[in-house]
């Protein structure tokens, strides 16, 4: 795909978690050109590249999407991978019943590990991507990620290392999901913000735990009444952190 060819206008922020992803590339808003000190100081592992693979990086527009919008969604062929320049994207899996567990996050300089394995497993995505904040990425090629991960051993080894960190990550997540009980991971999910406001509501937590918001908002209830948090609308105030740290580490 050339990201060239995106024509200008932003994707509605209503109407971004109705469009597929390639939808969301084509509508994407297509920015200026990459700036190319920016690009190598997030992923050095392209600074050593021939000119002429840079140079057809380099090429390509930068593309906008709204916060909400669907950068991938399941079962959907991968269009190339994604270096992301700024905001944040979640990637979530999704169960027949439609609740939502939070795999990881992807930041500036990091990239998908579930992007890298369709690529190299020439699959469908089997997970969704959301932009959590407004996002400014770039598109690596199919063709030229596959070139890159044969010929060129800086970026190999950029994308199996996050390969290994991805990986550490999801055994931990099975661990918590597996024998932790959910008021420690609510605990320590609250405690993870490094906040003491948080502007967030008992969904958007209940997503990223995998559980319910009836289960979410009880559990939170309780907090509130021991003192730990005070609950506001769409807002939550810890209150008592060294209590919430000692149900963390239960």
């Amino acid at each position: 795909m050339a990201m060239a060819a995106i024509p200008q206008g932003r994707l509605p922020v209503g109407a971004a978690m109705e469009t597929t992803p390639q939808e969301c590339f084509l509508r994407g808003a297509a920015g200026p050109m990459v700036d190319r000190e920016n690009l190598l100081n997030l992923y050095p592992a392209l600074s050593s590249l021939l000119p002429a693979r840079l140079a057809r990086l380099m090429q390509a527009a930068a593309l906008d999407l709204p916060a909400g919008a669907h950068v991938f969604a399941e079962r959907q062929p991968c269009q190339g991978f994604p270096l992301l320049l700024a905001g944040s994207i979640k990637v979530v899996k999704q169960s027949s019943s439609g609740r939502e567990l939070m795999l990881y996050r992807v930041a500036p300089g990091g990239s998908c590990i579930i992007t890298s394995s369709c690529l190299l497993g020439h699959s469908d995505y089997n997970a969704r991507g959301i932009a959590e904040s407004p996002l400014r990425l770039l598109l690596l090629p199919a063709d030229l990620f596959e070139v890159l991960m044969l010929e060129h051993a800086p970026f190999r080894d950029f994308v199996f290392h996050l390969f290994a960190e991805r990986i550490g990550e999801l055994m931990q997540l099975v661990e918590e999901v597996a024998f932790a009980r959910l008021d420690q991971r609510l605990a320590k999910l609250l405690l993870a913000r490094n906040e003491s406001v948080l502007n967030i509501t008992h969904q958007q937590l209940a997503d990223e735990l995998g559980s319910v918001r009836e289960i979410v908002s009880r559990l939170l209830k309780g907090f509130a009444e021991q003192g730990l948090v005070s609950l506001g609308r769409e807002q939550l105030t810890i209150t008592d952190r060294n209590r919430l740290q000692q149900i963390a580490a239960v």
